[in-house]
């Protein structure tokens, strides 16, 4: 299984951290984010890595290089200025991804100790898309998708409001074909397709009840900074 790294957003709340560097390579325990997750994937036997980039992109490039320093394949799918929001980011990049096989997409913006191994079992033949789903934090407090059982809904109505409301933790495996209909250099957003197939029940997910951040503000970089050099 290969997996992609979103790190094309602007981060404008970051602003001015992210004038002069990209979200994704912000620090905390003297780690930029996205080397946090190269270390993971590569701890969870993840060899092939697609990255995605805009707004200052070939820092990124400088720094991580062909991803060797942690036994990583590397390679880039650049976006023109602007980006082409999450979805059409993942469809620029597919030929990197390549083949038919589902495949693993992480935010580079977010931190989270949910293990990338899980990522090869969890996706279930019939379904389109796995999600994975995280307790709602005080700044997100009416979450994103409902969760049945292993089943994710679009809002609080769907199963007869018996699932639970929570929040789209930034990470996700899908099949190619959920980004079938949009063209490479389309912007496009990834919320539309995720109801889409949640609509047809076959979208599952899963809670992880364990650290996660959205690294949306600096302050929230800097509470996490404080937390993990405190362990």
């Amino acid at each position: 299984m290969k997996a992609m790294i979103l790190a094309a957003g602007r981060g404008e709340r970051m602003r001015p951290l992210t004038d002069h560097t990209p979200k994704p390579l912000l620090t905390v325990a003297g780690r930029s984010l996205i080397v946090w997750h190269l270390e993971r994937l590569a701890v969870a036997g993840f060899r092939d890595i697609v990255i995605n980039h805009a707004h200052l992109g070939e820092q990124i490039e400088a720094l991580l290089g062909d991803g060797a320093a942690w036994g990583l394949r590397i390679r880039y799918s650049p976006e023109p200025p602007g980006a082409l929001e999450t979805a059409g980011g993942i469809a620029n990049a597919l030929p990197l991804l390549a083949g038919d096989e589902p495949f693993l997409v992480i935010n580079g913006d977010i931190f989270c100790d949910w293990s990338p191994s899980l990522a090869r079992s969890m996706l279930k033949p019939d379904d389109l898309l796995h999600l994975v789903l995280v307790p709602n934090p005080a700044h997100h407090p009416q979450g994103d998708f409902s969760l049945y059982g292993t089943k994710v809904g679009a809002d609080a109505t769907a199963f007869n409001g018996a699932g639970a409301m929570h929040t789209f933790a930034g990470i996700g495996i899908y099949r190619p074909e959920v980004f079938s209909g949009i063209a490479r250099g389309q912007q496009a957003k990834l919320a539309p397709l995720l109801r889409a197939a949640m609509a047809q029940g076959r979208a599952s997910g899963e809670l992880h009840e364990g650290r996660w951040v959205d690294v949306g503000t600096p302050q929230r970089l800097e509470a996490l900074d404080r937390e993990l050099r405190s362990l």
